[in-house]
């Protein structure tokens, strides 16, 4: 990780609003550009893998997971949609993100509602819960009974966060309008229509191809995209220096540029994640495309190395569960007993 507190704070007093909007201007060419060139070679994969088992299974799995590498960008772009980022009219990102819900098992209407709550709270002690993964302090831990921390490990456990849970969230939760049971019935036809939609897509193909060979493709692909998104926004917040405080110490700059990491991949990865791991910039300023977040790095070199995580320094993340308020820092469970021989 890189950068100083001394320079991250600095850099935060910079009007960066005013700095990036110039960013913000989607092109359409540009953007139907790149929905061509991930959903074609995603459909022709997904077809490919379907072929090729009646050769070898073990060749449609390795096909079946280059294409989850092609829906977790679908599901991207859709996020871009959700930000009003990818096309300069509402009508198309709305229409574009919901027909990209389908194929990615996320109710368009809803995410999109839980997103913005989750930009507008990141980081702040006080609004936990929503749009976010479940972080504890370590006196908030230390105050739960023995299940409730049980529970809290297992939740926590990279088993659970990037396995078991993904499954849940794409698979069950997003089924229904959690969190807006009761906020209108716009969140209700989000996720009814995605069902219906899904639920016809499926069935004719289950019709064309037969129940196994569907499954056989249709899960792996859709469990790598929903399990490599998990674990992109864990590692985008997750990380040991990043921000969190109560809300009359928090700010939303200090959420973005501190809060948020530049998960800085290999080039190949950059391209098939849509620049995403450039999280601090996107967080700070949402509304630009993902694909002109490479220019703002480039024009603004300041910014590169603010909370730059590697891909291999990303792993060390996995062992970090709580939010120390005496360090302000994330901390591993082992911690608590560092501090109790202390």
């Amino acid at each position: 990780m890189q950068t100083s507190a001394s320079e991250t704070t600095e850099l935060s007093k910079r009007d960066w609003l005013q700095t990036l909007a110039k960013y913000r201007a989607p092109s359409h060419k540009r953007s139907l550009f790149e929905l061509a060139v991930t959903g074609l070679p995603f459909l022709a994969l997904w077809g490919a893998a379907w072929w090729a088992l009646s050769v070898s299974y073990w060749l449609a799995f390795g096909i079946s997971i280059l294409a989850g590498a092609f829906l977790l960008r679908l599901f991207l772009i859709q996020h871009d949609c959700g930000h009003g980022a990818f096309f300069r009219t509402k009508w198309a990102n709305d229409w574009v993100g919901r027909a990209l819900g389908v194929l990615t098992l996320t109710p368009y209407d809803v995410w999109a509602r839980s997103h913005t709550i989750h930009h507008g709270t990141s980081g702040n002690l006080s609004k936990r819960g929503m749009g976010d993964i479940d972080t504890l302090t370590v006196r908030e831990y230390l105050a739960l009974p023995r299940w409730r921390r049980i529970m809290y490990r297992l939740y926590r456990h990279p088993l659970v966060m990037f396995g078991i849970g993904p499954a849940y969230i794409y698979y069950i939760r997003n089924r229904l309008p959690l969190g807006f049971m009761s906020a209108g019935p716009r969140y209700w036809i989000s996720a009814m229509g995605t069902n219906i939609a899904t639920a016809v897509g499926v069935g004719a193909l289950i019709y064309v191809l037969g129940v196994a060979p569907f499954f056989l493709v249709y899960l792996p692909t859709t469990l790598l995209a929903a399990s490599i998104g998990i674990w992109l926004f864990y590692v985008q917040h997750q990380f040991e220096d990043t921000f969190w405080a109560e809300s009359t110490e928090w700010s939303l700059g200090d959420a973005a540029l501190v809060g948020s990491s530049h998960f800085d991949l290999p080039r190949g990865f950059r391209w098939l994640t849509a620049n995403i791991g450039m999280h601090h910039v996107h967080h700070f300023s949402s509304r630009i495309p993902y694909y002109r977040l490479p220019t703002v790095l480039r024009d603004h070199p300041e910014l590169a190395d603010v909370r730059r995580l590697t891909f291999l320094q990303s792993f060390a993340c996995l062992k970090l569960r709580l939010w120390d308020e005496t360090e302000q820092r994330l901390v591993p469970f082992s911690a608590l007993r560092q501090q109790e021989t202390s």
